[in-house]
Formats: C-alpha cells, structure tokens, sequence
C-alpha cells in the first residue's frame, strides 16, 4: 500500500486495538514517538515493531526529538543524558576540532541508543540561531550565535548520526532563533529585513541542504509573506527553503497540533501540503484529529514521494564503534580534554 503524506504520533506505549486499525487502513508514511510512548528498551522495541507490522511496511521509519538538553525523549535510567547543544557550542569555542569531535560523537551515541530500539531518525540538528528579542524556547538547544559555528556543528552532529544509520532531521526551516514567541503556544511573528535574515538566519542552513530530511517553523517572517508561517507559506517554502536555502530534501512540518497554527486540524494539514511541505507532522496521539490528518493527506506520489524515497535510501548500516571508549572520549571532551582521533565521517 502506499503511505499517505503524514507522520503520527499515538497515545501510549502499545498500540491499542483502534489505534492498530487506524494505522493499517490510514497507512502513515512514519511515526512519531514521545515520553508518553517511551518505558523500556524491550518495550519500544516491541512498539516499533508493532507499528511497522501494522502499516504492513518493515522500512516505514520511526522519528524522535532526541536532542539532548531539555529535549530528551529516550532519559535515565535506561538511557544516557546528553549535553544541550550550547555545550557543545561552549566547547567548539575553547577548541574548535574538540567542539566537532564531541558533536558528532554525540550524534553517532544517540544513534547507538536509538537504532536498535527501531528508531532510525532524530528530529536534530538544530540550524537556528538566537537573536536579541527571541523567545527562549530555543534558547541553549542552539549551538551558537554565529550561523558559521551553528552550522559546523549542526553538521558534525548529523554526520555522527547518519554514520550510527539514523537519519537526521534538519530544523526549524527557514530559521526559529529570532521568533519572539514560542510556536508552541502562539504564531511568532518575524519583522527583519531580507539582507539581515539572508546572513543570519538563513545562512546557518544554506551548509546543510544536502541533508535527507528538515523540518519547517511556524514562524512568519513578514518581509516575505505578512500573514502566513513557513509551514503554511508556499512563498516561504519556493523562494527561501527551497530556493535561497537550497535545501531539496523531504521536507516536513512542524507538529500541526501546535497552538501558532489557526484552523482545524484538517485545514492545517491541506494549508501546509499546498505550500510545499511534502509530509505533515502530526504528533499528539488524539485519534480524532488523527482521522482528520489522515483524510486531508494523500498518498505520496510525485516529487514528494521521490523525496521521500531518496530520504530513506541515504540510510546506511552503522560504522563501527566500541561505545564504551566512545564515551569515555565524550565525556573527555565536554569536560575540557584533548580531542583524539574519532571518525569523523560523512
């Protein structure tokens, strides 16, 4: 069957029998999980499982928000702690190759924690950069105040991903750092003018849109559309994510349920495919507003299922890594040491 243009979320740790069903008719391209989904290793493995036996797909993929930081879904006591990208930002300016090394050493150990659980993308790295006036709700999960460092370090800590065969997420398109307010509550609204935003904001990006997969901001930014955020602005998406950016990756959205966004669900999601996304992100579990998302997406064809289709082909098998060394040397390396010599591929 082929997968509709949507990512779910469900409402606890297994799957329940309504929740079966609806994966298996809707046919979701991947799924979402959160705190509310996640117990123990042995228990997300099964959920996992249960979610790709359901929508008959052994490759559909499985996402996360596993920052680090306060953005930590997988936590003690079955999982390490990881710094906030600040940390590694701190670090890259007492030494830059330290502050690479440990960025994509933190990536390839969260890959070492999330692929055998059956998680196979992580909603990171972040390419936002802080401005004066910004909501801190990005705050230290960004990696720097200079888009060069964010994306360096944005960079290290995809390719440590993708080398532990996870697929990296690349967020907030076209930029969060400046929203004066939370997305999560209500619409941030963005009034610089282009020339700062193209070498700030957006630079920060413009070194990563060769990554697989990124993720929209549910920011207006008013010298390009007045009304609409990125995730619902087909100017947005055609002439900065698209074309100033360059990113030609899947894109998807931020989570639709979020409060910046106004309409019913329904309309969210029609509003955010027409603008360009290729996939809507659907993230609270509620099943009535699962039926709608799942009504108002189509099944995947043309450009976007080509996008997601070379998405998921630039998964590869994990490099190798003795994990006890590994983080032996991260945690060297965040406490001020050396850089030694991790791999630091592609």
């Amino acid at each position: 069957m082929v997968a509709r243009a949507f990512i779910t979320g469900v409402g606890g740790p297994t799957l329940s029998a309504a929740e079966r069903s609806f994966l298996r008719e809707a046919a979701p391209w991947g799924l979402i999980l959160f705190t509310r989904n996640i117990e123990t290793p042995h228990q997300v493995e099964r959920l996992t499982a249960e979610f790709r036996d359901a929508i008959g797909n052994a490759e559909g993929p499985v996402l996360v928000d596993q920052e680090g930081g306060r953005v930590q879904r997988f936590a003690p006591p079955h999982w390490p702690r990881y710094p906030a990208g600040a940390d590694y930002g701190e670090l890259y300016d007492r030494d830059p190759a330290a502050g690479l090394e440990g960025a994509w050493l933190g990536g390839r150990l969260i890959a070492s924690d999330l692929l055998p659980l059956g998680v196979d993308v992580d909603c990171l790295p972040l390419a936002d950069v802080p401005a004066a006036g910004g909501d801190p709700v990005i705050g230290n999960r960004a990696y720097g105040e200079r888009p060069d460092k964010v994306a360096a370090i944005a960079g290290a800590i995809a390719a440590g991903l993708m080398a532990g065969g996870v697929l990296p997420v690349l967020k907030h398109l076209p930029g969060h750092g400046r929203a004066p307010a939370d997305s999560h509550q209500q619409l941030p609204v963005v009034s610089a003018a282009r020339p700062l935003l193209e070498a700030t904001d957006f630079a920060a990006f413009r070194p990563l849109a060769h990554l697989p997969m990124g993720m929209t901001a549910h920011v207006v930014f008013t010298t390009f559309d007045p009304i609409a955020p990125a995730t619902t602005s087909a100017t947005m998406v055609a002439q900065v994510i698209r074309d100033s950016i360059g990113f030609k990756g899947l894109l998807m959205s931020d989570d639709l349920s979020m409060g910046a966004l106004s309409g019913t669900i329904g309309e969210r999601v029609r509003a955010a495919l027409a603008a360009g996304c290729d996939i809507a992100l659907h993230c609270n579990g509620n099943m009535m507003e699962m039926q709608q998302v799942a009504a108002e997406a189509p099944r995947l064809t043309g450009e976007p299922s080509r996008r997601a289709e070379a998405a998921l082909a630039a998964r590869k098998s994990p490099s190798e890594i003795d994990p006890t060394e590994a983080r032996k040397t991260f945690a060297a390396l965040l406490a001020g040491g050396r850089p030694t010599a991790a791999r630091m591929a592609s």
